[in-house]
């Protein structure tokens, strides 16, 4: 990782600072171009949502432990 990525990782610490959880856990599927957000590890969720625009919010009883984001370069291609 050079000058340029740790950059571009520092524009988005204040939003990761103002996630639901101190802890965040990230991975990224590239094959699938699938992202995946945890909040707590490890995350058990009971029931899972998704919305119309193709993000899975997964639920451990009222807490959100988790979110599921589809097609990420697409979607991204089409801000």
């Amino acid at each position: 990782m050079g000058e340029g990525e740790a950059e571009k990782i520092l524009r988005i610490v204040p939003e990761i600072l103002d996630m639901p959880s101190p802890q965040i856990w990230i991975d990224y599927d590239k094959e699938a171009d699938v992202l995946y957000i945890n909040f707590k590890k490890p995350a058990h969720a009971d029931e899972s949502i998704m919305s119309d625009d193709d993000i899975i919010y997964r639920y451990e009883g009222k807490t959100l432990v988790g979110i599921t984001i589809l097609s990420v370069r697409k979607r991204l291609q089409h801000q």
